[in-house]
């Protein structure tokens, strides 16, 4: 079987309760609008570069298929351009992936603000990182 990089596994998905918590009281954040990205370095547990969770506000959108609809685009964007994250890590992240506007766009702006925003978390690695 081939090893196809377009996957999210199971196992990349963020699901620790104790990770989110950590990662919002001493988190860092990156943003290029209307999403944001909040991530904290993690102990490798189970060999992923990654562990990924998305969230949609419910403030900004009060129906619950709208909030699935807003978090599987999300998901999608990552899960296709996840290659231009990995390229640059020296250590595992935890990342929580926000949306955060009540402006419904389209799959296509998504993902270019999904571009944008990776590039902006990898410079921000880069120019944090301990020397």
């Amino acid at each position: 079987m081939q090893n196809h990089p377009f996957k999210y596994p199971k196992a990349e998905r963020l699901k620790s309760r104790i990770t989110i918590d950590e990662m919002f009281s001493s988190g860092k954040s990156v943003g290029k609008y209307p999403l944001r990205l909040v991530f904290i370095p993690i102990a490798n547990t189970n060999n992923l570069p990654l562990q990924v969770g998305v969230s949609v506000s419910k403030r900004n959108f009060k129906r619950a298929v709208d909030r699935n609809y807003y978090k599987r685009l999300l998901r999608e964007a990552y899960r296709l351009n996840k290659h231009l994250l990995l390229s640059d890590l020296d250590q595992p992240y935890a990342i929580m992936f926000f949306y955060q506007t009540k402006e419904r766009l389209t799959y296509a702006e998504i993902e270019t603000k999904t571009i944008r925003l990776f590039e902006k978390f990898n410079e921000f690695i880069k120019k944090n990182a301990p020397e």
